[in-house]
């Protein structure tokens, strides 16, 4: 929002001397954050004078562009007092208007030098000006034209032009839409410079005289409660070739807005004056009553912008007989604009509903200076003041008579207007929020000084919130704003005590400690979006039935390919790996913690926000919440390690996926347990499912071939998904230290045939079993399938390392405890010695 000082300066009596830093610096305390400050004609230098026009000579060139060759009398700025020959490209003036000039020598705005030079076969000595080349505005299709009392030629322009003005640039918080208005900036800094002592005296433009009511302005009937207050003004025998008055033009081009016409332009300087956008018809373009409604489905309007737009039945429409004649609070339609021939206008200000305002902006994309102001918030019983200053400016400088007036909606009558907004809170909360020793009075004064009506009972305090802040709705509300009166500067800083009991938990110590792990296997961390879609699914081979197929539906999705939170972390994880894998890496080795979600079949209620549930309210809402498991994927795919001189790199193979879970489960003191399983996306016959005493928590090992190629890895690229939860849920909560022994290990090996169904986990399940406390380890170190030991069937050799803790091992024991563990695997496996 930008506002000219002077224009803040002629509601608020602010101290001559006092610079605008200092003005900026206190509007900031208060919370409208400098943006900006300019100065208009910044950036123009040396000679710029009034001059007029003596002669226009058109000259066509071979181009076929028309240039004008003229004579400019600017008296004696040029030093000679002849008149001065000057080229022009515009055609908007004629022999005698006066015009703004600046001379060789001068600059302006984007350092463009003025120099007398040859053009167009003339010598040039000067340039009349444009809006757009001095900086005012962005109108350059013709030259500015003085009016015909301007002041003598030679006069310096500067103070004709309103140059030097200083304007401020404000970021207004979508909060403080009472800001955005010249009269809510000048009553904040009429705010800014009242102390205990004196209040700084503040001429709200608001306070006009409007007429009553009496129904003789433009019959209107509200037909949706979208609108709960709408004015209307007649205005007849207007002169629609009026022309706005300069000032007007001025003060709308320092707040960024463009000159149109008159009409156009009073209402937009109402808005930006009062922050209550209005609106213009021309009476003869009506037909019938005036009539808000709601849009019909597919129903059109062309705008003032010239865009036809189909409506949705969500849109809020001012309309008469012949359809729609705009979008309430965002634009109006071309149908009744104003023009060149309007001698009767229809002046609109209304109050609408914000939420519909701004849901309409957002539909069509039209996002306007009226719309920015109705979605915000506006003082919903400024419409008849904004109507008549309104009138009162078209008809001071377009002529005409004010000829009636009519309001409608339930805001319209006192006896049927919502009742002004109360809060009450106890006198001393402002003090204990705050942090700041404020007394009783101050706080008092500070919310009176707002506006606000304010009675005291005992210990607590009633204030009546001033229409114009509807954004004051809760008790901290006030707080906030006794907080800014008193200055924020005056808050102590004051560090906050320690909270005893801190440090991470131990789900949050042991999630840490399995990144470490990770990481000291060599595998690197990823984060992923935690989207899927069915097409992730199919290129998983999931079946159609699959339990991960069933997800939770995202309302508003980034992707309507990923419409789902995912069940699985594989899709993104190998997505990653694949576009690793593609920028020319030859192996990756890659982790993700994350959550998932599995829907459930109970809906969520819907409450209300205006206060807390209840305890059975909470377990609902608790109950209805998808459950989201936190999961750990890893995806090792190319190479493992690398190769060189010292040998040949490795292949990540299913036992690195294996070998990761192991490796967590040991670290972790819980025994993992590994056993054959079929399970997509892994390689039926190289996939193991993972358990804690008898529950399953996962799966490992090398993906199937159609996985890899759809997303584009290396063949016998191995994965693990495991639920890390359950896994944390079984870790011990005294992880029992390693034991350790002087005697002397014994060593024993043994090679048995099984069936190749066989798995490898339970051999060693059944070797442990029989051999007993003696055995300290077991590995395998050989498998072999061939001739030698049959069809079907497999040899396994386990090195087993026998030790006791208080003596030296016998030959005698280390054989029966080798020949006990032999006879547990026959038992259990079917094995044979070989």
């Amino acid at each position: 929002m930008k506002a000219p000082l002077s224009w803040i300066k002629e509601y608020v009596s602010l101290p001559e001397d006092l610079g605008i830093e200092e003005i900026t610096d206190r509007l900031t305390a208060l919370g409208l954050k400098l943006e900006a400050i300019e100065t208009s004609g910044a950036g123009i230098e040396g000679p710029l004078v009034v001059g007029t026009v003596l002669t226009q000579e058109p000259e066509p060139q071979k181009n076929g562009k028309v240039i004008n060759w003229c004579t400019v009398d600017v008296g004696e700025a040029n030093g000679t007092g002849e008149p001065q020959g000057i080229v022009c490209g515009a055609h908007n003036f004629k022999a005698g208007d006066k015009v703004v000039v600046i001379l060789p020598g001068g600059v302006l705005p984007g350092n463009f030098q003025i120099s007398a030079r040859k053009t167009y076969g003339h010598m040039s000595a000067g340039m009349i000006c444009s809006a757009r080349e001095l900086g005012l505005g962005e109108e350059a299709d013709g030259i500015i034209v003085l009016p015909a009392d301007a002041p003598a030629p030679g006069t310096d322009a500067r103070e004709v032009l309103g140059l030097g003005e200083e304007i401020i640039e404000f970021e207004i918080n979508p909060d403080r839409a009472y800001a955005l208005s010249l009269r809510g900036i000048a009553r904040e800094a009429a705010l800014a410079f009242s102390n205990e002592h004196s209040d700084v005296p503040f001429a709200d433009p608001a306070q006009v005289d409007a007429p009553i009511a009496d129904g003789s302005g433009y019959p209107v009937r509200l037909d949706d409660d979208g609108c709960d207050y709408f004015v209307t003004r007649v205005i007849t025998g207007f002169d629609p070739s009026a022309p706005t008055p300069d000032l007007i033009k001025k003060r709308l081009a320092a707040t960024g807005v463009r000159s149109i016409s008159l009409a156009v332009d009073v209402s937009n300087y109402v808005m930006m004056e009062l922050g209550q956008p209005t609106h213009c018809y021309d009476k003869a373009k009506l037909s019938g009553d005036i009539v808000v409604r709601r849009a019909s489905e597919g129903e059109k309007i062309t705008t003032l912008d010239d865009v036809v737009r189909v409506l949705s039945e969500e849109d809020l429409l001012i309309t008469d007989d012949s359809g729609p004649i705009g979008i309430a609070g965002v634009m109006g339609g071309a149908s009744t604009e104003i023009s060149e021939s309007t001698t009767d206008i229809v002046v609109e200000a209304a109050h609408f509903d914000p939420t519909t305002v701004f849901r309409s902006q957002k539909r069509h994309k039209l996002p306007s200076e009226a719309s920015k102001r109705f979605e915000r918030g506006v003082d919903p019983l400024l419409p008849p003041a904004a109507a008549e200053r309104v009138v009162e400016l078209l008809v001071e400088h377009g002529g005409g008579t004010a000829a009636g007036v009519s309001e409608v909606g339930p805001t319209a009558s006192p006896s049927t207007r919502a009742p002004l907004k109360t809060i009450t809170i106890p006198v001393s909360l402002p003090a204990r929020i705050i942090g700041l020793d404020v007394d009783d009075a101050t706080v008092v004064r500070s919310l009176e000084l707002i506006g606000a009506g304010v009675t005291v009972s005992g210990d607590s305090l009633t204030a009546t919130i001033p229409t114009y802040r509807v954004d004051l709705n809760d008790p901290y509300d006030l707080i906030e704003e006794v907080a800014r009166i008193v200055g924020y500067d005056k808050v102590p800083s004051v560090l906050p005590r320690r909270a005893t009991g801190g440090g991470l938990t131990r789900a949050q110590q042991l999630r840490r400690r399995i990144g470490r792990v990770l990481a000291g296997a060599g595998l690197v961390e990823v984060v992923d979006f935690p989207f899927v879609g069915e097409a992730d699914f199919d290129r998983l081979g999931l079946p159609a039935d699959d339990v991960l197929r069933n997800t939770v539906k995202l309302a508003n999705p980034l992707s309507s390919e990923e419409p789902a939170y995912t069940t699985t972390l594989l899709p993104g994880l190998l997505k990653v790996a694949a576009r690793n894998i593609s920028r020319g890496q030859d192996g990756v080795a890659l982790f993700e913690t994350a959550t998932v979600a599995f829907p459930i079949e109970q809906a969520a209620p819907i409450y209300g926000v205006d206060r807390r549930p209840t305890e059975e309210e909470m377990e609902k809402l608790l109950a209805a919440i998808p459950r989201q498991p936190l999961h750990l994927a890893t995806v090792l795919a190319g190479e493992r390690t690398r190769g060189g001189w010292w040998g040949s790199a490795e292949t990540a193979s299913w036992s690195d996926a294996i070998d990761v879970v192991r490796r967590l489960g040991a670290d972790l003191g819980v025994p993992v347990e590994v056993a054959s399983a079929s399970r997509a996306p892994w390689h039926p016959g190289r996939c193991a499912v993972v358990s804690v005493d008898g529950v399953e928590f996962g799966h490992a090992g090398e993906l199937h071939p159609k996985v890899c190629k759809a997303f584009g890895l290396p063949v016998r690229s191995a994965a693990v998904e495991i639920d890390l939860d359950f896994l944390i849920s079984k870790v011990p909560a005294t992880a029992p230290g390693p034991v350790f022994s002087t005697m002397p290990v014994a060593k024993e090996d043994v090679a048995l045939i099984v069936p190749a169904e066989v798995t490898v986990a339970a051999v060693e399940a059944a070797l442990r079993e029989g051999a007993g406390d003696l055995l300290e380890t077991v590995r395998l170190f050989d498998v072999y399938e061939g001739d030698q030991v049959g069809e079907g069937k497999k040899s396994l050799a386990f090195a087993l390392r026998f030790r006791a803790a208080d003596r030296t091992l016998k030959a005698e024991e280390t054989a029966s405890a080798r020949v006990a563990a032999v006879a547990k695997a026959a038992e259990l496996t079917g094995a044979t010695p070989r």
